[in-house]
């Protein structure tokens, strides 16, 4: 389950964000995963609630994992089209000459600072 790291990484990251930034605690955590990143929202979810009991600023912080979906761009035809539904192969002319143009990452959308801070910061 590499799930716990990656959870690892992006709260050391938020963190890091809230000392630069002298906010004190965060409310929420919008996250992007992608449709084929590999990322388990369940296990992301599970690994994610054990992990903040032990930060400085995310103790109370709510996690809202935001679903990308998976596209490929076909370069004979031009068009693009859904990764996980057809595949690499492309469902308007058959070609294999596909690449990945979404949904194989994980990054953080957004950080809601608590309102005592007075402002919602983007990381």
């Amino acid at each position: 389950m590499h799930e716990l790291g990656i959870v690892v990484k992006v709260i050391d990251m938020v963190e890091d964000f809230c000392e630069k930034n002298h906010i004190e605690e965060v409310e929420g955590l919008d996250l992007e995963v992608g449709e084929v990143s590999t990322v388990v929202p369940s296990y992301f979810e599970d690994c994610y609630k054990w992990a903040i009991k032990e930060t400085k600023h995310m103790k109370h912080c709510v996690l809202h994992i935001i679903p990308i979906e998976a596209k490929s761009y076909c370069k004979a035809c031009e068009n693009t089209f859904s990764t996980t539904k057809y595949g690499k192969k492309c469902p308007h002319c058959g070609s294999e000459d596909t690449y990945l143009l979404s949904g194989e990452d994980v990054m953080i959308r957004s950080v809601k600072v608590k309102e005592d801070n007075k402002e919602e910061t983007k990381a």
